[in-house]
């Protein structure tokens, strides 16, 4: 087996190389697949489907990147896609953002504990306010694409925005409660 960390630094991979490497790591995407959805057929499912993105995207591969990663990264987010559209589905839309962490075995970093806290913040938002924040900070739409998208004025949106960052605001820079001592 080669070096993962190694491997293609110069030059870019083929999808033969693509095939080689998955079928190194099925196992350890099977097991990845079974932890987020802890059901043994949606991670048949979702190794397939990485499987299949891997193969059509194999041109998007970072040479000197770790091809295990770039995997797991498909495959999670393939993951985040279909509880998504399960959501959608079944007419609730915003899925909370607790249920979008995989399992983590590394110690987490300042950065994503800041992350996390914020997206519980704004899973508190109401759900218009939700909404906005999501298409314009989360997916990157401009505000008349994510007005065009609720079928809102462009106005609505940047109220919604604004209602919600200053909301935000107010949750972060309020000081926690005291906790009393009792004897």
């Amino acid at each position: 087996m080669l070096n993962p960390e190694s491997w293609y630094e110069d030059k870019k991979i083929t999808t033969s190389d693509v095939r080689q490497h998955l079928a190194e790591h099925l196992t350890r995407l099977w097991r990845y697949g079974l932890v987020l959805s802890r059901n043994r057929e949606v991670a048949e499912e979702l190794v397939q489907s990485t499987c299949v993105r891997a193969l059509e995207k194999s041109a998007q591969f970072t040479p000197g990147t770790r091809i295990d990663s770039w995997l797991f990264t498909i495959l999670h987010s393939i993951w985040i896609s279909d509880v998504r559209a399960r959501r959608v589905r079944l007419g609730q839309g915003f899925v909370e953002s607790d249920e979008l962490l995989a399992p983590d075995t590394h110690e987490q970093d300042e950065a994503r504990l800041h992350y996390a806290k914020i997206m519980h913040y704004v899973s508190a938002l109401p759900e218009a306010q939700r909404n906005a924040v999501f298409l314009v900070y989360v997916e990157g739409f401009t505000y008349q694409e994510a007005a065009d998208t609720l079928s809102v004025p462009i106005g609505t949106i940047m109220s919604r925005l604004a209602t919600a960052r200053a909301k935000i605001a107010q949750v972060i820079h309020t000081p926690p409660p005291v906790q009393e001592k009792r004897y």
